[in-house]
């Protein structure tokens, strides 16, 4: 299912085929919460912005509208009418976010839904059984994403139950694709290290899920308080016992600096609500940096938000206009912003894919990783 077609240092170019097509990496996932872009994208808008996965999530889908309704719909692709490749996270990440809503158990978690405060249960079992009704192309296995810093007892607590779990779920999803009223029967699954930011919990995570071979393995729990550095310093450590033959993706993150620095270090796949929540405030990336288009000085600025990008914002639109629209709460502005960030980001994965393969992707990164953090000044 996955090639890695060459390397340059740590950094990889691969092809991952999947039954809802195929995915050049590294790569970077839309997040599409529920089942659309917060900033009003639809399936459509994701082409033109050359998507090549969208992420939707297990929690919030399950809720609303009901991951039982989506399958009685045919699954979340004709949902939404989205052919390409879907991963769905499993609920985990609530389990971090929803601290003061939960109670984890061996056999799972219980939530009181943010919605409207009734109960809920999810374990491994429930998890999968809701990512299969969804029929998404990965599901991503049932965990727990801790905060930084977190007490060393606890973590390893935390990561051998995050393990059992990642049997269970493995034992379930093979379970269900067997069924023949399955939307997917090839659904994969992706299995998540943890370990806070202790190395020897973070190897021995790895070193335990890998030997299930599983279809991808994702880093967990991290840009969730730590440093940059820190973050950086834990996919070093555990890169070298991430099977080499299978996609690896960091979750949550991040910047185009975090991507560019993440994939000199050896990942594959990335997500982050950052392009479209930075888009909806006005604050956009562009390659010569970032850009906070409510300043004064684009009350006039005709040129477009980056003169080089080929987005549909760009092409058509100037910086006082989108500007204009944002600051009078125009549902446009924030759509024609969050289209180029998507635009961006996904331009990015394609110049670095470009780098790697003329074999200048060293080059590419001395030049860009700092640059891109930078406060545009143009």
């Amino acid at each position: 299912m996955f090639t890695l077609l060459k390397k340059e240092g740590f950094a990889r170019r691969g092809r991952f085929e999947t039954p809802h097509g195929t995915v050049e990496t590294p790569v970077f996932m839309n997040v599409a919460t529920c089942g659309a872009i917060k900033g009003g994208l639809s399936s459509r808008d994701l082409e033109e912005v050359n998507c090549q996965i969208m992420l939707s999530n297990t929690y919030h889908l399950h809720l609303r509208p009901g991951d039982s309704l989506i399958y009685e719909m045919g699954g979340l692709h004709k949902f939404c009418d989205w052919k390409k490749p879907i991963l769905t996270d499993s609920g985990g990440f609530q389990v971090f976010s929803l601290a003061q809503l939960r109670r984890i158990k061996e056999e799972g978690v219980y939530f009181a839904s943010h919605i409207d405060g009734r109960r809920i249960f999810m374990g491994p079992e429930e998890s999968m059984r809701i990512q299969s009704h969804l029929g998404s192309t990965i599901a991503m296995a049932f965990d727990e994403c801790i905060e930084n810093p977190a007490e060393y007892k606890y973590t390893k607590e935390s990561c051998l139950r995050t393990a059992r779990w990642l049997e269970r779920c493995k034992k379930e999803l093979e379970r269900l694709n067997a069924l023949p009223d399955t939307v997917n029967k090839k659904q994969m699954l992706f299995g998540i290290n943890q370990g806070s930011t202790y190395e020897d919990l973070r190897i021995e995570h790895m070193k335990r899920i890998a030997e299930m071979e599983l279809d991808g393995y994702a880093i967990g729990g991290l840009a969730v308080g730590e440093s940059a550095e820190e973050m950086y310093g834990i996919i070093e450590t555990v890169e070298p016992y991430m099977p080499a033959d299978k996609p690896r993706y960091l979750m949550g993150v991040g910047t185009p600096q975090n991507i560019l620095e993440a994939v000199h270090r050896g990942i594959d796949f990335f997500d982050c609500v950052m392009p479209s929540r930075n888009a909806r405030h006005g604050n956009v990336f562009t390659w010569h940096g970032k850009m906070n288009i409510m300043n004064e000085k684009y009350l006039n600025d005709a040129r477009p938000i980056d003169e080089g990008c080929g987005c549909p914002a760009c092409r058509n639109y100037s910086r006082a206009y989108i500007r204009h629209l944002i600051k009078a709460k125009e549902a446009l502005g924030m759509r024609l912003a969050v289209m180029h960030n998507l635009y961006f980001y996904n331009e990015l994965m394609s110049k670095i894919r470009e780098a790697l393969d003329g074999g200048y992707f060293e080059s590419f990164y001395l030049k860009y990783h700092e640059l891109l953090a930078e406060r545009s000044t143009s």
